[in-house]
């Protein structure tokens, strides 16, 4: 008579994380994401996390350099520009303008650029050599140059800003939508769907979008950087943001002429831009690897 033991109970600390979970846990650049949420933050909160008014005038405080140097103290910590403003609060402050910048221009280039993608390479024939030829025609106009023109018509300021960016960056996710769809569209489930009488915007947005979704994910991701550096040099050539509001190329613009004895006022933005945008690049690169299952590794 042969006696068979229980078998043991698996306790949930002993159970095996699933795969996306192990894989997410192993790859995740922890400090970039930190660096994004501390933006984040720094966005939401706006002037109510400065330690001073960003644009309070001290003249007796100008030239304050970092807490770090002999003549630098706590209450400026990366010291003060010209007018005696805190570096420090104002960079918290630029850092909502960027944030806004970044939601709006994504999100409504992003949307220009998908519909506009999913519909040229859906369609095809006419529709799609008329919707990419537009693109190319925008692709060769620089982005600055329409920047001149908004600024000639237009008051510079947010508003045109985010234009200029639309204009500039919806070509970007209209090529790669459509080279998405031109293979999706000849996938059995859209075949299948077509002959079940389903129309071409139930197709478009229950068969095509979310099978586009990851790749539209990491796009955005991608692009938060360069919509960042777009607006800074916007504002560093007058172009963009204006005084009396705070963004981190006006504050470029404002200490570039300090920069041989007051290098804290153009180095301590540019730092807050090349991170935002370095980490902004690093998440974007470990979504793309996440969401692509060839990428995956153990």
């Amino acid at each position: 008579m042969s006696v068979t033991s229980a078998p043991t109970p698996v306790t949930a600390a002993d159970a095996p994380l699933p795969f996306f979970v192990r894989f997410r846990l192993k790859g995740a650049p922890w400090i970039p994401i930190l660096i994004l949420v501390l933006v984040l933050i720094a966005a939401v909160g706006g002037e109510g996390l400065t330690p001073h008014d960003p644009n309070g005038l001290n003249l007796g405080a100008a030239f304050k350099p970092p807490f770090w140097q002999a003549a630098g103290t706590y209450d400026y910590l990366l010291g003060t520009d010209n007018l005696g403003r805190d570096v420090l609060s104002r960079i918290i402050a630029g850092a909502r303008v960027s944030a806004i910048v970044a939601l709006y221009a994504i999100a409504f280039s992003g949307a220009i650029g998908t519909m506009l993608g999913i519909i040229a390479g859906y369609f095809g024939g006419i529709i799609d050599t008329t919707i990419i030829r537009i693109a190319e025609i925008k692709m060769a106009i620089p982005g600055l140059a329409l920047a001149l023109i908004f600024s000639a018509t237009m008051d510079p300021g947010l508003s045109t800003v985010v234009i200029v960016i639309v204009l500039t960056y919806w070509t970007w996710y209209c090529r790669i939508i459509r080279s998405e769809v031109l293979s999706l569209r000849e996938r059995d489930y859209v075949s299948f769907a077509k002959v079940a009488g389903c129309g071409s915007i139930t197709i478009f947005f229950r068969h095509l979008l979310p099978n586009i979704f990851n790749t539209l994910l990491v796009l955005m991701t991608l692009q938060v950087g360069q919509v960042i550096i777009f607006e800074a040099s916007l504002s560093f050539l007058g172009l963009g943001i204006q005084a009396p509001d705070t963004s981190w190329g006006l504050m470029l613009s404002d200490a570039r002429q300090y920069i041989t004895y007051a290098w804290w006022g153009i180095t301590m933005p540019g730092i807050a831009i090349m991170l935002t945008c370095l980490s902004s690049n690093l998440v974007g690169d470990w979504l793309r690897d996440l969401l692509d299952p060839k990428r995956r590794q153990l």
